[in-house]
């Protein structure tokens, strides 16, 4: 395997999104909120222990897509050269869609229940681990200038996937005591405010985008007489 090596700073580096607030991003890209109604409909009618078991299952394959998709975007990132704000402006139109198709729904009749129950896989992708959700760790990692700095990224990714693990596992006291209109308010909430941090990404991106260097006035001069003559 290709290793990343991570340049090792003599000075320590102040970064724009500190701890508190990538664990937020994680909680909103990758956290429990939406996992809870789709585990709870695809387990309906389950025993507790096949529901336990699925749980951990999805929750398992959810770390290891994390971190290995954080690991080869970071590779692949390097290998083609994708600047990091132009994997930002990425991250930010796919989290744009992604948000706006989410408010959308909440305008839509109710869509019928599949007949099968959702596997694992199902569950994990893209209920668990969404693609801007890898794209938010791969973004974070490749833009971690000390080793410390990437493995504080991936260990808050992998606190925000045993956070779901938890909510899978209440998933059915929750829906049965609570109900599931907490988490339509909480939904609509966090829909108008994904869509507010999708368009931050993405100017935010735009902005690092370095204009095109022109070359000094000398040489065009020197052009333009050639072509006089």
């Amino acid at each position: 395997m290709t290793p990343i090596i991570v340049p090792q700073l003599t000075q320590a580096t102040v970064y724009a999104l500190g701890a508190a607030e990538v664990f937020t991003l994680f909680f909103i890209m990758l956290g429990p909120i939406k996992v809870i109604g789709p585990f709870f409909v695809a387990t309906r009618g389950m025993e507790p222990r096949a529901v336990r078991s699925l749980a951990v299952r999805v929750a398992v394959i959810s770390a290891i897509s994390v971190v290995l998709g954080g690991w080869l975007g970071v590779v692949l990132m390097r290998k083609w050269r994708i600047s990091v704000p132009v994997m930002q402006i990425a991250e930010g139109v796919g989290f744009l869609l992604a948000a706006l198709a989410a408010l959308s729904t909440q305008y839509r009749a109710p869509q019928p229940q599949p007949s099968e129950p959702a596997g694992a896989m199902h569950l994990a992708f893209p209920v668990t681990v969404t693609p801007y959700g890898i794209a938010a760790v791969i973004l974070l990692c490749a833009s971690s200038h000390d080793a410390a700095r990437m493995y504080l990224v991936m260990g808050l990714a992998l606190a925000v996937i045993v956070l779901d693990l938890l909510a899978m596992l209440g998933a059915g006291w929750f829906m049965r005591h609570v109900g599931a209109v907490p988490l339509q308010i909480l939904g609509a909430v966090l829909g108008v405010l994904q869509v507010a941090l999708a368009i931050t990404i993405l100017v935010s991106g735009l902005q690092k985008i370095e204009p095109p260097h022109h070359g000094t006035g000398a040489p065009a001069a020197q052009v333009t007489g050639h072509d006089r003559r």
